[in-house]
């Protein structure tokens, strides 16, 4: 008879597993012997080795229990669960490598692809690293209220950037962050922000993408957060509407009355 040390060393496990596999119930504890100790037979060992090579392969000790009393066909279904559960968790896993690896290439946080793909566009415009995470932090704000929408508002976003106007204007941020504010170089970016709104206004898109944002209390946050994120904002909108426009996440022509 083996002492439950010994038990163990047969087994390949350690005396603390045997004595966890006796809480769980998954190992019948014996009575202790005339000497006050538990000693185990040659059974024991045997099923205490068909527990740990189902513990190894992943099998939850909570199923182990029905593995160790199944029948054949029963064993077979089983496992071909436990097989298809596994492979469910390694496909879960190899999403969350694929989100940290791109996480580790300077992609966004907390962002769908599609704005990862454009904040990197940003990037190769020769933006700066502090203007490309502001307008990340707006991108994950908008992801959260309208998932839905980011493809076709992403599809927008790229399209302006291939207009040199565009590129001009972040750029002219850039310059006014770091030189501090500016009235000619604000003059010029309120003129460009009127010249491309005024020519979407005329293909009529101004109005269509006015209209994915119809939430006017979350028009408000963005337009907060904007403002709160540099005093550029706030001056630049007024010199938009000095030009007759109005807004800054949702831009309108003002309201002539």
């Amino acid at each position: 008879m083996l002492t439950i040390g010994e038990l163990a060393s047969y087994a390949g496990v350690t005396v603390r597993a045997v004595r966890h596999y006796h809480h769980v119930g998954l190992l019948p504890e014996p009575e202790r012997n005339a000497s006050g100790y538990r000693t185990y037979g040659a059974r024991d060992v045997v099923r205490l080795i068909r527990i740990r090579t189902l513990a190894e392969a992943g099998v939850p000790l909570a199923r182990v229990q029905d593995l160790l009393d199944a029948t054949a066909e029963e064993f077979a279904e089983a496992v071909a669960r436990i097989d298809a559960d596994l492979r469910a968790k390694v496909r879960e896993l190899q999403e969350h490598r694929r989100r940290i690896a791109r996480l580790a290439d300077g992609d966004s946080l907390a962002v769908p692809p599609e704005v990862g793909d454009y904040l990197d566009r940003l990037r190769a415009s020769g933006i700066s690293q502090a203007l490309v995470d502001g307008e990340r932090d707006g991108w994950i704000l908008l992801a959260a209220r309208w998932p839905e929408k980011i493809p076709e508002l992403m599809l927008d976003k790229v399209a302006q950037l291939d207009d040199p106007r565009t590129v001009r204007f972040y750029l002219l941020v850039d310059e006014l962050v770091e030189h501090g504010m500016d009235e000619v170089r604000l003059a010029t970016m309120a003129d460009l922000v009127v010249e491309l709104a005024e020519e979407s206004a005329a293909r009529g898109e101004l109005d269509a993408q006015n209209e994915e944002m119809a939430d006017d209390a979350f028009v408000a946050l963005m337009d907060s957060f904007a403002a709160d994120s540099h005093p550029l904002v706030e001056r630049l909108q007024e010199l938009m509407a000095e030009r007759g426009w109005t807004g800054w996440s949702r831009i309108e022509r003002a309201d002539p009355g």
